[in-house]
């Protein structure tokens, strides 16, 4: 397994391999004190590499370190990993997505070339590596526009550009990039599609509903970001959305593992794709999950990739939410109001509450969705679950300076 103690949900996935009878292989460039005790304890063996993006370092030195015994999986839940872990098992000869496979997931370009060769409903895009390229792009794709790191996670250094003025200032957000993904701007809500696969068997599937989209809560500080698991699949609004994420796995040809995709509903019911990934969602967005279902991914998606079963609950009982906070002004918490009331008020649907304590140093909102906090709740009724998320969202605040 592939960067076992990070991100921090690793160790659960570790310990849920070992849970399933695997011995476990970690391979990072963390020093293994650092590693997380919960994965420690659950892992065979820890090889620590100097860095792992020099892949073909690392895949040379897996070899010889592995060379005594016979490796059946290679894993990384990871998404910097996931090319590394596909030439890592091309290397040892190991079943699994192969290199060709991964860059369909990891590259945003030629996944909805991929994607869209099924018939499948992808935005106009292309792919750019100079300033004269992404203009031509621009030009072919329309404003409005998305520019987007051609192999990011999530909506990290994402922006949307409506005109040429504003083209220039966004090449310069992402100049640290060697290539960018130019796509047309899809205005409609945003939703996910997760799955736990084997052998090209869906055994487990989640809608995911982000409130506001991404885009929106990535440039605007003040929103308190919700990522909302739905309880009811069979909703007809969701039916299209459905139905398009069956059909990307089948167009991807992906068989074994965790996926996490995204589409967007615009206004007239039409749905788009807009990208997947071959790893769980990030944010805390697995635990959701588990309490829609009052289910373990955890231990489930390992037993499915290495049994090939899934044992798991998966009646879905609730709508669960991750509201996440950002404190106001700068420097150090000195101040949290709220808390008291809401726990009064609904107490009983708050699953569980991690802020940062007062005296911390603010976080960077930019850079983790996680920001300064989050709280997590979930109630059988959607409705009464996004009030009470919007409870959150506006009577919680945090105060630093």
């Amino acid at each position: 397994m592939i960067a076992p103690g990070y991100p921090p949900e690793m160790p659960y996935f570790v310990r849920g391999f070992a849970q399933n009878g695997g011995r476990v292989y970690g391979v990072g460039d963390q020093p293994e004190h650092e590693i997380p005790p919960m994965a420690r304890q659950n892992l065979s063996a820890y090889l620590r590499v100097p860095n792992l993006v020099d892949e073909g370092a690392v895949v040379d030195a897996i070899k010889r370190w592995t060379a005594p015994i016979t490796v059946e999986r290679v894993i990384c839940l990871w998404e910097p990993g996931v090319l590394l872990a596909a030439r890592t098992r091309e290397a040892l000869g190991v079943k699994g997505m192969s290199v060709e496979q991964a860059n369909w997931f990891r590259d945003k370009d030629v996944m909805k070339e991929q994607v869209g060769r099924a018939g499948i409903r992808v935005p106009k895009h292309m792919s750019a590596r100079t300033f004269a390229e992404v203009r031509a792009a621009a030009e072919k794709v329309g404003y409005p526009l998305i520019i987007k790191p051609i192999a990011g996670a999530g909506s990290m250094d994402t922006f949307r550009v409506d005109s040429p003025e504003e083209l220039d200032a966004a090449v310069l957000k992402v100049s640290s990039y060697d290539q960018v993904n130019i796509e047309e701007f899809i205005d409609g809500e945003e939703f996910t599609f997760d799955t736990v696969c084997s052998n090209g068997k869906v055994h487990f599937w989640n809608i995911g509903y982000y409130r506001p989209r991404p885009l929106v809560a990535r440039s605007t500080e003040w929103i308190s970001p919700q990522t909302l698991c739905l309880r009811d699949l069979d909703d007809p609004r969701l039916k299209g959305g459905v139905e398009m994420g069956f059909a990307v796995l089948e167009a991807l040809e992906f068989d074994t593992g965790f996926t996490h995709m995204e589409w967007y509903l615009k206004p007239d019911g039409e749905t788009v794709f807009g990208e997947i990934a071959a790893r769980p969602a990030g944010a805390n967005t697995v635990d959701l999950m588990n309490y829609v279902c009052d289910t373990d991914l955890f231990v489930g998606y390992p037993e499915a990739e290495l049994k090939g079963t899934f044992s798991q609950p998966t009646q879905r009982l609730y709508n669960s939410v991750n509201i996440f906070k950002r404190a106001q002004g700068q420097g150090r918490i000195r101040h949290i109001e709220g808390l008291d009331r809401i726990m009064r008020d609904f107490g009983q649907w708050i699953l569980h509450v991690d802020l940062l304590p007062v005296g911390a140093q603010r976080r960077n909102w930019i850079q983790t969705l996680l920001s300064d906090g989050y709280v997590t709740l979930r109630h059988p009724d959607l409705q009464t679950a996004m009030d009470m998320a919007d409870r959150v969202g506006t009577d919680l605040q945090l105060y630093a300076g």
